[in-house]
């Protein structure tokens, strides 16, 4: 047990290191929160570019980054200009893996629709989140890895990977992102002995997580992708 406590440890400090996520999905909404930072862009532009990466963010890192950069230059990197404009790429070619253009174009006017009459995302549920503006049908055990990947980017405030763009929210109310690679690392680390890679597994490794990282359970995160990245060794 002390040994897998002080490994997760040791690896989330590590590898919370922006060093290591120089191709992944969370560059691009951290370009525009930078912009927003310095009064360059809105917050809804930060919003949109998180939604649309998450939405990208399965398979390997360079074909995510790839497509990610695709989709930005589809919208001029302009996010909110371009889903407020309401005109879409929207066929049936592939953007990113099963996911098509025509898919993105859905998503953009669920997103037009909802900035018509709100200002931010930051107060609704990862269940409407996953209904509104995924357009996917509901599913309360669903584990949503996209959704608590976009909103880990969006409420982790230590500078360093993530954006910490929603002030209203805490780090410490955060659920793990759950895709099968974390959850891989959380049997071999024996956190969890759930097979399904569902709500009731991300809400067991968030628990799990929050006994050694009170204020900031999914700091624990980096340390369970850094274990799928380098190791498969059972510890104890």
């Amino acid at each position: 047990m002390e040994d897998r406590v002080e490994k997760l440890k040791s690896l989330s400090a590590l590898y919370n290191n922006a060093e290591f996520f120089t191709k992944d999905p969370v560059v691009f909404p951290k370009i525009f929160s930078e912009k927003y930072i310095r009064g360059e862009a809105t917050l809804q532009d930060v919003e949109i570019a998180g939604i649309l990466s998450s939405h990208l963010a399965w398979g390997r890192r360079e074909m995510i980054f790839n497509n990610c950069e695709k989709m930005f230059c589809e919208m001029n990197w302009q996010p909110l200009q371009y889903v407020m404009g309401g005109i879409y790429r929207n066929d049936p070619v592939s953007l990113h893996r099963t996911i098509k253009w025509s898919d993105f174009a859905r998503i953009c006017e669920n997103l037009r629709l909802f900035y018509s009459q709100e200002h931010s995302l930051e107060n609704f549920s990862p269940s409407y989140v996953r209904t509104n503006i995924f357009g996917s049908k509901p599913d309360p055990n669903a584990a949503n890895k996209k959704i608590h990947m976009f909103r880990r980017w969006m409420v982790r405030n230590d500078g360093i990977v993530d954006l910490g763009v929603w002030k209203n929210s805490k780090p410490a109310d955060l659920v793990i992102p759950l895709d099968v690679h974390v959850h891989r690392s959380a049997l071999e680390m024996g956190i969890t002995t759930r097979k399904s890679a569902d709500f009731k597994t991300a809400m067991e490794i968030t628990e799990y997580l929050r006994k050694i990282f009170p204020s900031d359970p999914c700091v624990g995160d980096f340390a369970l992708f850094a274990f799928a990245a380098t190791s498969s060794r059972k510890i104890g």
